[in-house]
C-alpha cells in the first residue's frame, strides 16, 4: 500500500513538472508578440520598390533661396548692340572707397548699419566688346552706390557724413558676368527721384581699361509705399518723381537714348516676405566702345 502511494506520488510530481515545461515552452510575452507583429508588417531589405517615386521624406520643394539663385544665374543674351543700356551722369557723390563687399548696408568706420526696407539687387553685365557677340563679363568691378532712408551719402562733406562708408561697395562679375549686393531700399533728396548709381570697371594691372557708369531706377508707385514706412516716412515724401527727374528724362551720354533714357534703367523689382524687395537688372555694354565725357 506504501508503494502504490508513493508511485502515485511520483507520477503525480513527474506530470506537473512535464506540464510546467510545456506552458514555459509556448508562453509569449506581451512585448515579443508586439514586436513580432509590427516585424511582419515591414517590407523586407528585398521587397522591391518604385524607383521612379523617391520616398516622401525625400520630396523637397525648391525653397525661396532656391529661386533666387536661379535667377542669379544669367541667361543666354540675345539682344543687339542697338539694345546697348545707355549711359547717365555719374553725379558728384562717387567715392572710389574700393569697399570688395556684397553686404554695403554697413559702415565699416564704426559698425553702425542703415536701417531701412532690405533689398537684393543681382545684376547681369553682357559685353559686345569681345568678339562682336554678347557674352557675359567675367571679372569686372561694380561700383554701386546711393542714398539712405533719409537722402544722405556716406562720404560727403556737404552732407556732414565725411569719413562714413555706408551704402557704398563693389562686386566682381563671376563667370556668368552676375554680381550680387544686399543693401536698402534708397531715399530722396531735393530735385531727384529714387535712383541708384552704378559703374562698370574692367582693370587691366592697377589702370582701368574701360568704365561704364548708369543709374537705375524704380517705379514711383512702390517708391510711395515704401516712404510711408519707417525710417523713410520721417523724410516725407519724394518731392520728384521719374517723370520730373531731368536726368531720368534726358539723354544718355552715349547718344542710345536721345529723351527719357530712365526709362531703358528701370530694375525689374519683386516684394518678397516680410517686405523685403529683389530687384534684377541686365546690363549690355560694349567694352570697345569710346567712352563718353562724365
Amino acid at each position: 500500500m506504501n508503494k502504490l502511494l508513493s508511485r502515485s506520488i511520483i507520477t503525480l510530481i513527474t506530470f506537473i513538472v512535464a506540464l510546467s515545461l510545456l506552458a514555459t515552452t509556448v508562453t509569449i510575452s506581451p512585448e515579443i508578440f508586439a514586436q513580432t507583429n509590427l516585424s511582419s508588417m515591414q517590407p523586407s531589405a528585398n521587397t522591391s520598390q518604385d524607383s521612379t517615386r523617391p520616398p516622401p521624406s525625400s520630396i523637397q520643394l525648391p525653397t525661396t533661396q532656391q529661386k533666387v539663385d536661379a535667377v542669379a544665374t544669367s541667361q543666354p543674351c540675345l539682344e543687339t548692340k542697338a539694345d546697348r543700356t545707355p549711359q547717365q551722369t555719374e553725379g558728384p557723390y562717387f567715392v572710389d572707397e574700393m569697399l570688395n563687399r556684397s553686404d554695403i548696408r554697413s559702415d565699416p568706420s564704426d559698425g553702425s548699419v542703415q536701417d531701412g526696407i532690405p533689398l537684393r539687387l543681382i545684376i547681369h553685365i553682357h559685353d559686345f566688346g569681345r568678339n562682336g557677340s554678347c557674352t557675359p563679363l567675367k571679372g569686372a568691378h561694380v561700383d554701386i552706390w546711393h542714398a539712405n532712408s533719409q537722402g544722405l551719402y556716406s562720404d560727403i562733406q556737404q552732407a556732414g557724413t565725411e569719413g562714413k562708408k555706408y551704402l557704398r561697395g563693389f562686386q566682381v562679375t563671376d563667370d556668368n558676368g552676375t554680381v550680387q549686393f544686399t543693401t536698402i531700399y534708397p531715399g530722396w533728396y531735393q530735385g531727384r527721384t529714387v535712383h541708384i548709381h552704378i559703374k562698370v570697371r574692367t582693370l587691366e594691372g592697377p589702370e582701368k581699361s574701360f568704365d561704364w557708369t548708369s543709374q537705375l531706377y524704380f517705379n514711383d508707385s512702390i517708391t510711395d509705399e515704401v516712404h510711408t514706412q519707417d525710417p523713410y516716412s520721417h523724410h516725407g515724401f519724394p518731392d520728384t518723381r521719374n517723370s520730373q527727374d531731368g536726368i531720368y528724362t534726358g539723354p544718355s551720354l552715349d547718344g542710345l537714348a536721345q529723351a527719357n533714357s530712365g526709362t531703358r534703367l528701370m530694375l525689374n523689382l519683386t516684394k518678397e516676405k516680410q517686405g523685403s524687395y529683389l530687384g534684377i537688372f541686365d546690363v549690355l555694354l560694349d567694352s570697345g566702345q569710346q567712352q563718353p565725357a562724365q
